[in-house]
């Protein structure tokens, strides 16, 4: 799997890669259309990106897919199975509140703050901050997803513009696109989710 497939723009991209860029493709076109066969093509492309960056040394994005593939499974849950609190309905789209938001601003920061002391103290990376910042993003994007609130999307463009960058400088030219794509992606998912609020509502 980590043999070379083709090069791309002068990078060696592996069929590793191939394959956890075809499958993530996959798993979030799904969740734009709020289809919930997305979250098993979640689990498999999570191990498959986990396996990718710990080959690369970037510690962070290992262990935040594998928590991408464990939570993937919960989400599943929730999107076939959950409801609001005080309320039997089926989990639809719905927005934070500022007791929310609140939790969510302080829960990235904190969680950037851990991950990034982390990486620096018990791994070699050399981009400590940057996979710390991404990866607590990721966190806390994964739970708003699950929990179908909207906010999910806006959180994505800023996890997704940071590592468009971050894999550039590791050399990860095929999941630089990917993560270009993704960031359309969200732009799309965010504008579809909000009219699919305002047709529910």
């Amino acid at each position: 799997m980590l043999n070379t497939a083709f090069t791309l723009l002068g990078t060696a991209v592996t069929w590793l890669e191939v394959l956890a860029f075809v499958l993530a493709l996959a798993n979030i076109a799904c969740n734009v259309f709020e289809i919930h066969w997305g979250w098993p093509l979640a689990i498999v492309a999570s191990v498959l990106y986990a396996w990718l960056f710990y080959a690369s040394k970037l510690y962070g994005e290992a262990g935040v897919n594998l928590f991408f593939a464990i939570t993937a499974v919960w989400g599943w849950w929730q999107w076939l199975r959950g409801h609001r609190a005080n309320s039997d309905a089926p989990l639809r789209i719905g927005r934070l509140d500022r007791r929310g938001w609140r939790l969510c601003l302080v829960g990235y920061a904190v969680l950037w703050l851990v991950f990034a002391l982390l990486l620096h103290s018990i791994t070699d990376s050399d981009v400590p901050w940057a996979d710390g910042f991404v990866t607590a993003g990721s966190v806390v994007g994964t739970v708003l997803l699950a929990r179908k609130f909207i906010e999910n999307w806006p959180l994505w463009l800023l996890v997704n513009a940071a590592s468009i960058a971050l894999f550039a400088y590791k050399g990860l030219q095929l999941t630089v696109i990917l993560y270009a794509i993704f960031f359309l992606l969200a732009i799309w998912g965010w504008v579809g989710w909000k009219k699919r609020m305002a047709f529910t509502s």
